[in-house]
């Protein structure tokens, strides 16, 4: 047994072919006929206010644009999913609310960090080591304090190293 749809009802659509016995040569719909008439007018009102003036070209050039426009629309419009579902949705879109991308801080912030423009200085009285470049290296033949002296401080007792 086959189930016949009624997907045939739907296939037809309300098109204006023109004129009798003038037809177009192309195939457009009732509703794109009033979407391009407004996007024609909007695209010369946008023109105007741009300081295009108003002539061949800027007309052949609104019609371009126009045809393009209303082929967008038409084809994301059907009779399942209708001009006036498509609107409400893009403008549900474009209201609904955004997740916020700007941070409120968290457990660790940077806010409160004090940055200075200059660098600190040394207090006086601290020993300043020396620049990189003449600093020794640990294989120098040059013996460090710590070395010579062979002791070490523990709790405040110092006390000799085992060598």
């Amino acid at each position: 047994m086959r189930i016949r749809t009624d997907d045939e009802v739907y296939r037809v659509d309300a098109v204006w072919l023109g004129p009798p016995k003038a037809t177009f040569p192309w195939r457009a719909r009732y509703v794109s006929w009033g979407i391009g008439l407004a996007v024609f007018f909007l695209t010369l009102t946008v023109e105007r206010r741009i300081g295009i003036s108003f002539g061949f070209f800027s007309v052949a050039w609104a019609l371009v644009i126009t045809i393009a426009i209303t082929r967008l629309v038409g084809s994301r419009i059907s009779h399942e999913r209708p001009l006036g579902a498509v609107v409400t949705m893009w403008l549900r879109e474009l209201t609904s609310p955004r997740q916020s991308s700007v941070g409120n801080g968290g457990a660790v912030t940077a806010t409160r960090i004090k940055v200075n423009g200059q660098r600190p200085q040394p207090k006086p009285g601290r020993r300043q080591l020396p620049p990189a470049e003449n600093s020794p290296s640990r294989h120098s033949q040059q013996p460090r304090r710590q070395a010579a002296s062979r002791t070490r401080e523990v709790r405040g007792v110092r006390t000799p190293t085992r060598p």
